[in-house]
């Protein structure tokens, strides 16, 4: 089994069962958890890609986080992906709004940008962070 990621994005939506669906079917995010509260919120989940991972929850659950987290957002999240124009296609057959089409930096990165519904910005590219130069 691979090392667990040590750090997860952590993210409180509106409709976070919406997002959970752009993440998985939009995005290729995998659900590896998703606890739903009696009332039907999301209490958490945990959606995995590669070897990092996001978590997620229902705003207004009522849960220590929720209360901290209040309204925030939004926030911007950098996956890397192997395949950006692959990656792009897959994320408008699903309706991603894209906020910057696929395109080749000065770095020398192949990134693009999508807007989930409540406005994150999920940013793709081929950069690696931490990969020596």
């Amino acid at each position: 089994m691979a090392e667990a990621p040590h750090i997860c994005p952590t993210l409180t939506y509106e409709d976070a069962k919406g997002a959970i669906k752009l993440l998985t079917e939009g995005f290729g995010f995998t659900a590896s958890a998703v606890y739903e509260a009696e009332d039907g919120l999301v209490a958490h989940a945990e959606l995995a890609y590669g070897n990092g991972m996001v978590m997620l929850g229902s705003r207004g659950t009522g849960s220590e986080f929720d209360k901290l987290m209040g309204r925030a957002g939004p926030v911007g999240v950098f996956v890397h992906v192997d395949d950006v124009d692959e990656h792009h296609a897959r994320a408008v057959a699903h309706g991603a709004e894209i906020v910057m089409p696929p395109t080749d930096q000065e770095y020398g990165s192949r990134d693009y940008m999508a807007r989930d519904a409540e406005g994150n910005i999920w940013s793709f590219g081929t950069y690696t962070p931490g990969a020596a130069e």
